[in-house]
C-alpha cells in the first residue's frame, strides 16, 4: 500500500505510543489448530476465512470502525503473508476483502475514498470538505442518509506491490471514486519489496493511519487510540521477528526513505555495472 510519509518513528519501540491490548497469551498457544471453517492448520487466525482460532476467539480485539473498509488484493498476493487479513479478523463488522478482479460496485449516492496517490489525489482532509459541501447542497432523502452517517461512508484500499497496483488502479470500475493520499508515517513491515522506499505501508499500516487521519479531520479533536488494536497482530508479529533476528540485518529496514534514494541506488549500480564492463 503506496502512501506518502515523512514522520519519523522509532524502529526499536515504534508502538509505544499506541493503545493496544495485552497479546501475551498469544504465546500460550504452542500447536496450531483447525480453522472453524475450512478446518485447515491455521496458528493464530485463518488468512483464507478471516477468523481467529478457538482458543483465542473470545481473547482478541474487536474494533469497531466508523466506516465500510473494502480491500481489493490482487490474485498473487500470498494469504499468509498478507496483513489485509489482520483488518478483516480484527474489525470483522466493518471489513471486506475482495480479490481482484472482483471488485463490488459503488453507488453514486455513497461517498466513496480510494486510498491510493493517483495523479488527481487530494487530502484526507480535502477530500472530506468535498463531501460535507456535497452535503450541505443535496435535499431530500438523500441529504438525511448523509446526515445519518459518517461524512465518508467508504474506503477502498489495494493491497499488491506498486507495479501491480497501477494496472489495478486503471480498472473503469475505480474512475468515479475520489483518491486520496495518506500523511506521512514510516512502515514498521518488516517484509522486503524491492524498489520501495520505507514510506510504502503494510495494509493494516495505511487502514490505521487513514482511521487515525478521518478521525481527526471529521471530528475535529485529538485522535485517542480507538482504532489501534488494529495493530493487535501486527505489533505481535513485528516483535516475534525483532527477537528473532537483528533489526539492522533486515533489508526492509534499510530501505531509503524517499523514492530518490531508490533511484541514486539504481544509478550507482548501473554505473558500477557499466565500469565493470568496461573494465573487462
Amino acid at each position: 500500500m503506496l502512501v506518502v510519509m515523512e514522520n519519523n518513528v522509532e524502529d526499536s519501540d515504534p508502538f509505544k505510543h499506541l493503545i493496544i491490548d495485552n497479546d501475551s497469551f498469544l504465546n500460550k498457544l504452542d500447536d496450531r489448530s483447525s480453522c472453524p471453517i475450512c478446518n485447515k492448520s491455521r496458528k493464530y487466525f485463518c488468512y483464507s476465512c478471516y477468523v481467529p482460532v478457538k482458543e483465542i476467539e473470545d481473547k482478541i480485539p474487536n474494533v469497531k470502525l466508523p466506516l465500510k473498509i473494502d480491500i481489493i488484493k490482487h490474485a498473487r498476493e500470498i494469504d499468509g503473508k498478507s496483513t489485509s487479513s489482520h483488518v478483516a479478523v480484527l474489525a470483522p463488522d466493518d471489513v471486506n476483502i475482495y480479490t481482484y478482479p472482483c471488485v463490488p460496485e459503488y453507488s453514486s449516492e455513497e461517498n466513496v475514498v480510494l486510498v491510493f496517490p493517483g495523479k488527481n489525489a487530494v487530502s484526507l482532509a480535502d477530500a472530506v470538505l468535498e463531501f460535507k459541501r456535497r452535503k450541505d447542497s443535496g435535499s431530500g432523502e438523500n441529504r438525511t442518509r448523509e446526515e445519518s452517517t459518517s461524512v465518508i461512508h467508504r474506503a477502498v484500499f489495494i493491497d499488491s506491490t506498486w507495479n501491480q497496483s497501477r494496472g489495478i488502479i486503471k480498472d473503469p470500475r475505480f474512475k468515479d471514486l475520489r483518491c486520496v493520499v495518506l500523511e506521512n508515517r514510516i512502515s514498521q513491515f518488516w517484509r522486503h519489496q524491492e524498489g520501495s522506499p520505507r514510506w510504502y505501508l503494510a495494509t493494516v499500516e495505511a487502514v490505521h493511519e487513514f482511521l487515525v487521519e478521518f478521525y481527526r479531520v471529521n471530528n475535529q479533536i485529538e485522535y485517542d487510540g480507538r482504532f489501534d488494536n488494529l495493530l493487535f497482530f501486527f505489533r505481535f508479529m513485528y516483535s516475534k521477528i525483532h527477537v528473532l533476528y537483528d533489526s539492522s540485518s533486515l533489508r526492509a529496514y534499510k530501505r531509503p526513505m524517499f523514492l530518490s534514494g531508490i533511484q541514486k541506488r539504481k544509478k550507482n549500480k548501473q554505473e558500477s555495472e557499466s565500469e565493470t564492463i568496461r573494465n573487462d
